[in-house]
């Protein structure tokens, strides 16, 4: 990761788990962050912990499964950086249905 000094990373589903330990990981390496999820506290929180040791991140509330909102959020990451280098699509959804057929 000796590259990714000064790139601009979105990252989907930065509040908890692999996204927020991506975020935590690139912004020590010198990434600019743009987190988004749909929890804002926890967004919150990491933004300040990213700014608290040394990191550049901003947040928007995010939900991928809305087409609407993900432009949205590019065209956030272009206003705040003016570019886009690396996306982390991490959000996930979890189907509400069985993953199986069942047998009767």
């Amino acid at each position: 990761m000796s590259n990714i000094q000064n790139k601009i990373v979105i990252i989907t589903g930065a509040s908890s788990g692999i996204g927020e330990a991506t975020a935590k990981e690139l912004a020590s390496k010198g990434a600019k962050l743009v987190l988004a999820a749909r929890r804002e506290d926890r967004l919150k929180s990491l933004q300040e912990e990213v700014q608290k040791n040394g990191g550049q991140a901003v947040y928007k509330v995010s939900d991928v499964t809305s087409h609407e909102q993900m432009e949205e959020l590019a065209a956030y990451a272009l206003k705040e950086f003016g570019q886009i280098d690396v996306l982390v699509n991490n959000a996930g959804i979890m189907p509400q249905a069985f993953m199986f057929k069942k047998k009767n």
